[in-house]
């Protein structure tokens, strides 16, 4: 319990009011509070509201903090207004355990290859998560099924356990153990009683969990790979395939989806380069100068989306890079779901989940 403390909710709001005066901090806020599905979206925290603490992960994937949808790259370290940028502390309120299981993908694919893409790596370095616990869970949520708990356990700076009239707060890292060393007026050591209570809401929630999972019959950690292997011939691609518009939003979505391109834009008398995300759903994905294009149909582009998140990084990094937070289940217009898919692969290879 030594990297344990408590800290009572005005305290937290004037912690955070303190923070804003060196850092850029972002924090969840809620769009529409009379919706039947709360949804929550980051915003630069004003100064005059207190922080809102969600109960379960923001609309927004995590990586728009480290690789923006289109950016300029020529010239990133020699503009001082860039440059000011990249290295200002970004401090990002309400991250949740599959936001950061699903940044695990991203750090490999950015910082672990045989050189680190220096722009993330300022910007990681520059960046606190102070993540929190799940209080609910939306109806996509499935993140149990890849072993993942709705409650963060590595990866995040600070974490905030809600208890009725304050957090538990346990530090992850080094940043936060000078966070809490910098504005120790504000926290306390937590009581036994309270990290047990901590203990209680997390055990609760996650039986709740299970229960709303049960029905749907997932399949698991440990199966998916041979899935996609062996029903690498099936028509379920075809099928699922047949309603995409090829928006590419289940990729833009998604925190695990890393795909980019680089072009060039005029300006003035410079060509500047410029990186922009890209989907592996798009037609032109993977076409190449001379014109082919080895995933000319819909059907391969979905099983080569499958393939590189349930069997590639399955055997780069161990894991699938899915969190289960069912973003692209939300997203998609045409309601292809990431869990159906997986369950007819299963179901017609008659192989247990």
């Amino acid at each position: 319990m030594d990297n344990i403390y408590y800290t009572e909710s005005a305290q937290f709001t004037v912690f955070l009011n303190k923070l804003k005066d060196t850092c850029k901090v972002f924090s969840p806020v809620v769009k529409d509070p009379n919706a039947k599905e709360i949804d929550y979206f980051y915003k630069h925290a004003p100064d005059s509201q207190p922080p809102v603490f969600n109960s379960y992960r923001a609309v927004e994937p995590l990586k728009p903090f480290f690789t923006s949808p289109r950016e300029k790259i020529t010239d990133y370290f020699i503009s001082p207004k860039d440059v000011k940028e990249v290295t200002g502390k970004t401090i990002v309120l309400g991250v949740k355990s599959c936001d950061i299981a699903g940044h695990k993908v991203q750090d490999f694919v950015f910082l672990e290859g045989t050189g680190a893409d220096n722009l993330y790596q300022l910007r990681r370095e520059n960046t606190i998560l102070i993540s929190g616990d799940c209080t609910d869970f939306k109806e996509v949520c499935h993140c149990l099924a890849w072993e993942i708990l709705p409650h963060p356990t590595w990866g995040f700076d600070l974490n905030l356990s809600p208890l009725t009239e304050g957090y538990v707060i346990e530090v992850g890292s080094k940043k936060g153990e000078e966070f809490i060393r910098q504005y120790k007026e504000y926290f306390v050591k937590a009581k036994e009683t309270q990290v047990s209570a901590r203990k209680t809401k997390r055990d609760k929630l996650i039986e709740r969990l299970k229960k709303h999972l049960a029905p749907q019959n997932l399949v698991s950690k440990d199966t998916v790979q041979r899935l996609v292997r062996q029903g690498y011939n099936l028509d379920t691609w075809q099928q699922f395939m047949l309603p995409c518009v090829e928006c590419g939003g289940c990729n833009l979505i998604c925190d695990t989806c890393h795909c980019f391109l680089l072009t060039d834009e005029k300006e003035g008398n410079l060509n500047q380069k410029l990186r922009v995300w890209d989907s592996c759903q798009y037609a032109n994905f993977a076409r190449v100068a001379g014109g082919a294009n080895p995933l000319k149909t819909r059907a391969q582009r979905l099983r080569n989306r499958f393939m590189k998140k349930f069997d590639f990084f399955m055997d780069n990094l161990g894991m699938p890079a899915c969190c289960g937070c069912g973003r692209c289940i939300e997203v998609c217009p045409a309601k292809i779901d990431i869990r159906e898919v997986l369950k007819d692969l299963a179901k017609k290879l008659n192989i247990a989940k």
